[in-house]
């Protein structure tokens, strides 16, 4: 079948002659563009030669509804607008969800906007603002924080990327296939995401930007030349500053769109009084598709992320885990039951033909697939480079599908009602999942707050590990960087801060700048204080002084059986579920010293 993606229609198109026998444009005046006619399959690929024969297949009926899917535009807006909600109810109801890197972001977009007003903050960090491929939360919370808490400016950032990317998924199917459809609802519950629980929360927002991007390109496809690539390189400005990844996700979609219009352009009608373009002159529209691309490696090369070039690593181990984040979060069955009912659903559509799906997205998932196994798993010192890629194709992949309920019986009104359904079931699993563990964890989050209004203002705090292992554990994410809530609180130094040159604007001053991780690694275990507490302090571990450096240590990951590592020199002052807060006696006596010299 083949369906323009705009509003005019082919009632018979010869592939093999490439006649077009009869348009049907609608009354009002709009501009068509007989190169969009992308090809949209019920099953396999249409290929330039293929025996195939469209079915004639009009975008509207004589009561101006669609054949295809007959729900209206208010019908879809209502229900994304409800299954939007939906899908945030977890992140409204907890200021502090359990995202592993989240709280760790909150406590530098809390530096930035509070650090001219902040004393205590201004002695140990400061920020430099330099070109960094990681920019967008620094740029919008700190605006925000202006007229809400830290706290609720997080909140609105997080649901503000899920309207993006679902928004972006809607417009990049009714771009593809000419009319708006339910079936992008299929993409809320893949919101939450293993991605998404690490805290990447520039990536999430740069995922929803470059399906943004996408839309435009293609919209603006069969225009002017130097309007698309002008709009693309607006695109490409603002996905840089909001990460690399998002970038490049962008760049590889559309190498798939252009591959798949380099692909199928032989084969399209032109429109009456048009000649199709010789090979070379589509080779070189192909290739001006990378122009807007072209000021990134100078913006590179300025930017400090550009001496982190050599920490670079593939891994063969994790690429499939790397596909298993897009459907599974906190537990393998509910997301084995999630992917078993989207698979009936699939199955059942496939069955009775009414399942079609966009051309574009077979050259994606290819493309993908070879970029996805050649991609390292560290880029520029950051992890996890290869495993993001899989979710970002997976909305893409969505919006290249769509629904023919004309084969499932239009006429009887529980069709409809059951395609809604199906596609709230997959929400409400995902959701309800979510909601049931976070909720579970709230009050250990509660209790690290309790523990971080004991500490003093403007003190400094170290973390340690007791389980070198803990932060493996998902549902012990939340714990990872909860020491930064002092940072927040208390106006403090904690040491696992990221403060990482070439990665963040925020850094620590001179004089405490060997005091905290630098590097972006893990925190030391109870053991390896321990060892160097009664030795010479001498060596490049910034905890090295504990002992003197720092008032406060934190000990995460502890079990029932945790005792005081050192009594003579740590004095509990607060037990939580899996932590344990300490003073530090000796750094009193330290600082005491020092402000008698």
């Amino acid at each position: 079948m083949v369906d323009h993606a705009h509003s005019f229609d082919v009632r018979a198109y010869n592939v093999r002659t490439r006649n077009v026998h009869t348009y049907n444009v609608r009354a009002h005046n709009v501009r068509t563009f007989a190169p969009h006619a992308f090809d949209t399959l019920d099953v396999g690929i249409l290929s330039p030669d293929s025996q195939r024969r469209p079915n004639p297949s009009p975008a509207y009926g004589h009561d101006g509804k669609s054949p295809v899917l007959d729900f209206s535009r208010l019908q879809v807006a209502a229900l994304f607008v409800l299954f939007a909600f939906i899908a945030a109810i977890p992140v409204l109801l907890h200021p502090l969800p359990p995202i592993s890197d989240y709280i760790n972001h909150l406590s530098r977009m809390h530096v930035i906007a509070a650090i001219g007003r902040d004393s205590d903050l201004a002695r140990f960090y400061q920020v430099n603002w330099e070109v960094i491929p990681n920019l967008m939360m620094d740029m919008i919370l700190p605006v925000l924080v202006r007229i809400m808490s830290i706290y609720a400016a997080g909140q609105a950032y997080m649901i503000a990327s899920f309207v993006l990317i679902l928004s972006g998924t809607f417009a990049l199917n009714r771009q593809l296939h000419g009319r708006w459809s339910v079936l992008p609802l299929a993409a809320f519950p893949l919101l939450y995401n293993y991605v998404f629980l690490v805290g990447t929360m520039n990536y999430v927002s740069g995922i929803g930007l470059s399906l943004w991007a996408l839309v435009a390109w293609i919209a603006l496809r069969e225009r002017n030349l130097v309007l698309r690539l002008a709009i693309s390189a607006l695109f490409v400005t603002a996905l840089f500053f909001c990460h690399l990844y998002a970038l490049g996700t962008y760049g590889l979609s559309l190498l798939a769109f252009e591959l798949h219009r380099l692909w199928i352009s032989p084969t399209l009608p032109a429109l009456p009084g048009e000649r199709g373009r010789a090979l070379p002159a589509r080779l070189l529209d192909f290739v001006a598709t990378g122009l807007p691309f072209l000021p990134v490696l100078p913006l590179m090369m300025m930017s400090p992320t550009w001496g982190l070039r050599s920490e670079i690593g593939w891994e063969l181990n994790g690429k499939i885990d790397g596909l298993l984040y897009v459907i599974n979060v906190y537990s393998g069955t509910l997301g084995a039951l999630l992917a078993g009912v989207l698979a009936v659903a699939v199955g059942f559509l496939l069955y009775h033909r009414a399942l079609r799906f966009h051309a574009f997205g077979f050259v994606l998932l290819a493309v993908g697939a070879i970029m996805y196994m050649a991609m390292p798993r560290v880029i520029f010192d950051t992890y996890m480079a290869d495993q993001r890629l899989p979710i970002s194709l997976a909305f893409m992949v969505i919006a290249c599908a769509q629904l023919d309920l004309r084969r499932l019986g239009l006429r009887h009104p529980f069709v409809r009602q059951g395609v809604v359904a199906v596609l709230f079931l997959l929400l409400a699993i995902r959701v309800l999942e979510v909601q049931t563990v976070w909720a579970s964890l709230s009050p250990g989050a509660a209790s690290f707050r309790e523990s971080v209004a004991l500490i003093d203002r403007g003190a400094k705090v170290a973390v340690a590990y007791a389980d070198p292992d803990g932060g493996d554990n998902v549902r012990n994410l939340g714990l990872v960087h909860a020491a930064c809530l002092a940072v927040i609180e208390r106006s403090a130094l904690v040491t696992t801060v990221f403060t990482v040159v070439g990665k963040q604007v925020l850094h620590v001053r001179t004089d405490y700048r060997d005091r905290v991780d630098t590097q972006d690694g893990s925190p030391p275990t109870i053991e390896n204080l321990l060892r160097v507490s009664d030795h010479d302090a001498s060596g490049d571990d910034y905890w090295r002084r504990w002992t003197t450096d720092y008032d406060y240590l934190y000990v995460l990951f502890t079990d029932a059986r945790h005792e005081n590592p050192d009594p003579a020199r740590l004095t509990a002052i607060f037990a939580g579920e899996k932590f344990m807060l300490y003073r530090i006696e000796n750094a009193l006596i330290a600082d005491a010293g020092r402000s008698a010299r």
